[in-house]
């Protein structure tokens, strides 16, 4: 089993109700904000291992590393969408464009919130 969070898990841990769960980690990897050198070495790979080293522009790529925050997994999950999109419109190469109009469009029309029973 992996758990993942920011430094707020570990603390969580630490609530006398989770003491027990907390001793039973063996392992605990602690890690930072990943550079702008790793992000991208990232999203090239995963690029390449996809098929297609050329979907995103070298633009496109510059803004998914300054919107991730240092963030592999929200680096990839932006770029997920922006791949879905792309296949969605059948776009030969993603680009800056297609970012605001995938993140423009959901800042526009927010998930509705869930209404809680009585």
């Amino acid at each position: 089993m992996v758990l993942s969070g920011d430094g707020r898990l570990i603390e969580l841990m630490r609530h006398e109700d989770l003491i027990p769960l907390g001793t039973r980690i063996r392992t605990r990897l602690q890690t930072e904000s990943a550079s702008r050198d790793e992000l991208a070495e990232l999203l090239q790979h995963a690029l390449a291992k996809a098929g297609n080293a050329a979907l995103m522009t070298a633009e496109l790529m510059d803004t998914l590393i300054d919107h991730s925050a240092g963030n592999y997994r929200l680096l990839m999950t932006m770029g997920s969408e922006l791949l879905a999109y792309g296949m969605a419109h059948e776009v030969e190469q993603l680009d800056e464009k297609f970012f605001l109009e995938v993140f423009q469009m959901k800042r526009q029309n927010p998930p509705a919130k869930k209404r809680r029973r009585a």
